[in-house]
């Protein structure tokens, strides 16, 4: 498979042009006599996610589809990858924690695309199409509203963001959604509510040490609940809970499917930013988490980002003061409805039924702003179908904008 490397500078704040430079890498990929073929950028879910890396022995299917039609950019988002990272506190630029995190809000998904924008004029392309996973696909409509014009087609699976609502209004669809998917995993596995309710009284005891060191909580074991968003995440719960809470398995597997960690800190510190279109999110998952979600311990939770994280792992808290500052930044809009409406590009949009993290009715009104939107309401997948079902998603969309 034939790739080439692509690193520019791209300004940090791309409102000071002339300021700190940041570096941008980018891998194109084609298959053999595809290299006349026009561009399809990916942008990852996230934020804060590099882009998959192309091994013929372990990459998502949707790649081999998408180099039938396209040259394939692989684009490490600002801070990730083998793009200028994002590392520990110390590592970040700054004097001060105010400093980090004023330098931290030029990370969101605007930046991202005029990014995009630099590299595609040094690539020298006109126009080019998107694939936008989740965060991606914020990032690919936050695109079709700063710069339309660019663009071909766009291709976006569990992503079409709230546009023009508060960032509560988007937590708490995510409860609910959660609230269904808990009461239909429990109802499946009758037997696992005993297990669960089990491991929650060790994990109150203090008695579970996951690898690193950090205790395991209550309220860490109930985000596991995040896996039933994806597709074989329940299997995944109940292989877990048929192991002994106490053997070193358990503690091993219960950490690997943890949501939230060091290993992706723009995923933590600036989750809440992707779903706030303006104003501050001031914590919001924490603040509309509903009083049943207090009450029954058997509600899991979902991709809810709290306060009690930056204390709970210990590899979070360097970046505690950092997120408390985050959370009460007042964002800029990311989305202008009136420039939707006049987005000229076709869009075909995959809307997962029952995705616990991207709501579909909020979805639906997003797209309903779009004038050459081509949706796709399935509940064949849930929010990680692209990677376990990528040739046949991907094919379906490629037709959707064609009009096919």
């Amino acid at each position: 498979m034939p790739r080439r490397d692509h690193r520019i500078d791209v300004p940090l704040d791309h409102a000071d042009p002339g300021g700190e430079t940041i570096g941008l890498y980018a891998r194109e990929v084609w298959r053999e006599g595809g290299e006349t073929l026009p561009f399809l950028v990916y942008l990852q879910g996230g934020p804060g996610s590099e882009s998959p890396r192309p091994n013929p022995w372990d990459q998502p299917a949707w790649i081999d589809r998408a180099l039938r039609d396209f040259r394939l950019i692989l684009l490490d988002q600002r801070g990730t990858g083998r793009s200028t990272p994002i590392g520990g506190i110390d590592r970040i630029p700054g004097d001060t924690v105010q400093e980090k995190a004023e330098r931290l809000t030029h990370y969101r998904a605007d930046a991202i695309v005029r990014d995009c924008e630099l590299l595609r004029e040094h690539l020298g392309a006109d126009r080019w199409s998107l694939l936008g996973q989740s965060f991606g696909g914020f990032t690919s409509t936050t695109y079709l509203c700063l710069a339309p014009d660019s663009l071909a087609a766009v291709h976006i699976t569990g992503g079409l963001p709230a546009v023009g609502v508060p960032a509560d209004t988007v937590y708490s669809a995510t409860y609910a959604v959660m609230r269904e998917k808990s009461q239909r995993y429990f109802d499946r596995h009758p037997g696992d509510r005993d297990r669960f309710r089990a491991a929650l009284d060790l994990a109150r005891d203090g008695a579970i040490t996951l690898p690193g060191g950090d205790r395991l909580t209550p309220e860490l074991l109930r985000t596991i609940g995040s896996n039933l968003g994806m597709d074989g995440g329940a299997e995944r719960l109940h292989f877990l809970l048929e192991l002994d809470p106490m053997a070193p398995a358990f503690a091993h597997d219960v950490h690997a499917l943890l949501p939230f960690s060091a290993r992706n800190p723009i995923y933590t510190f600036l989750h809440e930013s992707s779903c706030t279109d303006g104003g501050a999110s001031g914590w919001s998952a924490q603040r509309v988490r509903p009083d049943d979600f207090e009450a029954d311990e058997l509600l899991l939770t979902g991709e809810h980002i709290y306060p009690w994280h930056f204390e709970q792992r210990g590899a979070l808290r360097q970046y505690a003061d950092l997120a408390d500052l985050l959370a009460a930044h007042e964002w800029p809009r990311l989305y202008d409805e009136e420039a939707l409406r006049r987005a000229d590009v076709p869009v075909a949009a995959c809307v997962y039924y029952d995705d616990a993290f991207v709501d579909r009715e909020l979805s639906l009104r997003t797209a309903g702003l779009l004038p050459r939107v081509h949706p796709w309401i399935t509940n064949e997948h849930e929010h990680n179908g692209l990677r376990t079902s990528g040739e046949s998603v991907l094919d379906r969309l490629i037709g959707l904008a064609k009009g096919l």
